[in-house]
């Protein structure tokens, strides 16, 4: 467009350059016109031909009217006083961090909500998103470009904020925490898809509770951990205890068995055996029970 611009004003200087007194303006009129109508004629070639990136759709614009038909990427030949905008048709990220640098704002941006039980909840988020091609002159014509502040970033934030308000914070935090996660990704995804947007992916990257209800948690746990490590050691004692009695009970038996089963002549064997078996006995004298005497040799 500027270089049109541009042979216009070549084309003026020459009509100006034809009707005034001076000689030299006057002999180069002819030559002046013909570079602005040249330079017009190129500036137009050039407009007539825009190129679209990979990735993007072009949404024509004519004098504040936007054309529904959309530029797909490549060389498109358009109308030269047409203005193309540019839109991203890829995945885009937008986070909400409460952690410095981390966000897609700079600072503390992570969403503070109030769960059933009247606690307040600070909630990280990431949101996957793009435009829908389709839908991109629509977007242009009622939102503008800066979509992921006009739309993106205010949706999440209400629909997380009115989706906590059904659940109380320890569950938020816990057993409840994938079912308020499709919750919300199921309000948010309609919400985009009625204003040209599609929802990808919706991510809850850390929910924070309040310093009071931590505290209990990490003190229920411990006592739970406590409670699982007394019943261990009761367990443990329990199988000591009996262990003991069983060893008891098996030495009762042994005893018993030894005291039926014992007579004179096997103490006596055994008496015998433990003498001759002895590295110190050398000669030995024992009676047999009938008061004669036997002798026993151990070399």
């Amino acid at each position: 467009m500027t270089v049109i611009v541009v042979g216009i004003i070549i084309i003026v200087i020459g009509f100006v350059a034809s009707k005034s007194d001076e000689p030299m303006l006057r002999k180069y009129r002819s030559m002046i016109k013909t570079a602005g109508v040249i330079v017009i004629l190129v500036g137009m070639s050039i407009a007539c031909v825009v190129q679209v990136e990979p990735g993007q759709v072009g949404v024509q614009k004519l004098f504040g009217k936007v054309n529904s038909n959309i530029l797909e990427s490549g060389l498109n030949i358009i109308n030269p006083l047409v203005q193309v905008v540019m839109f991203d048709v890829r995945t885009e990220n937008y986070t909400m961090s409460g952690v410095q640098d981390e966000g897609s704002k700079q600072g503390d941006d992570a969403i503070r909500v109030l769960t059933a039980d009247g606690l307040e909840v600070v909630i990280d988020l990431t949101v996957l998103y793009k435009v829908l091609p389709a839908e991109a002159p629509r977007i242009l014509s009622e939102v503008g470009i800066d979509y992921r502040n006009v739309l993106v970033r205010p949706i999440c934030r209400t629909k997380i904020r009115d989706n906590a308000v059904y659940y109380d914070a320890v569950a938020l935090y816990s057993t409840k925490r994938d079912e308020f996660q499709s919750k919300i990704f199921s309000t948010i995804e309609a919400n985009f898809k009625d204003r040209g947007l599609l929802l990808e992916q919706l991510l809850v990257r850390n929910i924070t509770l309040p310093a009071s209800v931590k505290a209990s948690i990490e003190s229920k746990i411990n006592a739970e951990q406590d409670a699982q490590k007394m019943t261990f050691v009761l367990q443990k004692e329990t199988q000591e205890a009996q262990r003991k009695r069983v060893e008891a009970q098996g030495i009762a038996d042994y005893q018993k068995i030894l005291s039926t089963g014992l007579s004179d002549k096997l103490l006596q064997y055994e008496m015998i055996k433990a003498i001759t078996n002895s590295p110190n006995a050398k000669l030995i004298f024992m009676t047999n029970g009938k008061n004669l005497p036997m002798l026993v040799d151990s070399k």
